[in-house]
């Protein structure tokens, strides 16, 4: 199933995404293997087969206690770009639209 590329630059605008235009062409490609891949999975016949889960769901959970494999703030931020009091300091990813 082949997507258009009016249908990828409204999903872009959908999801709030800019992409370049020389990047478009590889994007509607890329999504129209992912719909075709997806066709090709409903195609499938599993009747007879029940669903599956992750984990059975009579198996035992793993004890609730420390292992031993964690790192202290201060150790986990030292190599960070910008760190503060053992936390990591990033840019904000949602902007005040309407103060």
């Amino acid at each position: 199933m082949a997507i258009r590329r009016e249908d990828v630059e409204r999903i872009a605008e959908l999801a709030r995404l800019e992409i370049p235009a020389d990047d478009m062409e590889r994007v509607r490609a890329e999504l129209s293997s992912v719909l075709e891949f997806v066709a090709t999975l409903s195609k499938l016949d599993l009747a007879g087969y029940e669903p599956t889960t992750f984990a059975p769901s009579g198996a035992p959970l793993g004890p609730d206690e420390p292992n031993g494999r964690r790192l202290d703030p201060l150790t986990a931020t030292a190599q960070a770009p910008e760190g503060e009091d053992g936390f990591f300091l990033v840019p904000p990813i949602v902007e005040n639209l309407a103060p």
